[in-house]
């Protein structure tokens, strides 16, 4: 079973999903943009079996609160202090962190501070190097070289339905298996009134990770924690040299390019499931 629960936190409602045994070893999916818990649908089930799974939506996205940018300020740290906020209330000690996308920056950021709490990365189309990004950052980098309504209108263009579609089917191996629940679900939250000025603030805000992609490789190299790369390797958003720069920090490092597009696990969330459940499988006989 999955459930499906809402909690305070600093007077925002965080809306998370929540399954398997509180017992076995937990792993938090932090979803990318524009998406939320949603993407994890097919794989929150899978998962289950082993592991304690929470899956939130951040603010702004999904089912959680979304307060105006004039009420919140929408940054990826203040948003990793939320998420850091909820495990903590949650009373989650140690845990997993499955990133993708926008997770990314929310995950290294949640390991910066508590370094000794993270058992290890599944990382789905992350970056922690700048060869990592891809040509849809071209809008982002001229949004942060200059601010302006010309680099701003042409931003707002990765929160069209045309490109949020595109996301979910570029690259794609198995097209009958793309439902389009997800890019409709998706659009829906992109398109409530006063969401893409948030989304505009957060990718102006995106170029403080890139300025914290050398602490992030640092971190990987002291602490070396486990990660596997489960990676649609025809992503036209972040690039194969991102996956592949995670082993130039990592001893511990496994990379899997999955046939697939940026939201691989729209097709291969079975797979996947069955690759964390391989690579973390050490610890499921210590419960």
């Amino acid at each position: 079973m999955v459930l499906y629960k809402k909690i305070n936190i600093d007077g925002l409602n965080i809306f998370f999903r929540e399954a398997g045994n509180p017992n076995n070893p937990t792993i938090i999916l932090l979803h990318g943009f524009p998406s939320s818990s949603h993407m994890f649908r097919g794989l929150i089930p899978y998962l289950a079996d082993r592991f304690h799974v929470i899956a939130p939506d951040y603010p702004g996205f999904g089912n959680s609160s979304m307060p105006t940018t004039d009420e919140y300020r929408y940054t990826f740290e203040n948003l990793s202090l939320v998420i850091e906020k909820l495990i903590d209330t949650l009373c989650i000690s140690h845990y997993i962190l499955y990133v993708h996308d926008y997770g990314g920056p929310i995950g290294f950021r949640l390991a910066i501070r508590n370094p000794h709490r993270i058992l290890g990365f599944v990382i789905q189309n992350a970056v922690a190097d700048e060869k990592g990004l891809g040509k849809p950052f071209d809008l982002f980098k001229a949004l942060w070289t200059e601010r302006n309504p010309t680099t701003e209108k042409a931003f707002a263009e990765l929160t069209s339905f045309d490109f949020t579609k595109k996301q979910y089917l570029t690259g794609v191996c198995q097209p009958y298996l793309i439902s389009p629940d997800g890019y409709s679900m998706d659009q829906f939250f992109l398109d409530r009134p006063g969401n893409s000025q948030i989304q505009l603030e957060l990718g102006y805000d995106y170029r403080k990770n890139v300025e914290e992609y050398p602490r992030w490789q640092q971190y990987m190299r002291i602490y070396q924690p486990p990660v596997l790369v489960a990676w649609g390797k025809n992503d036209f958003i972040f690039t194969l040299e991102g996956a592949y720069a995670f082993s130039r920090e990592l001893t511990h490092v496994e990379i899997c390019f999955l046939c697939g597009g940026h939201f691989v696990l729209e097709e291969q969330s079975y797979h996947v499931s069955e690759l964390i459940k391989r690579f973390y499988g050490y610890m499921f006989s210590k419960h």
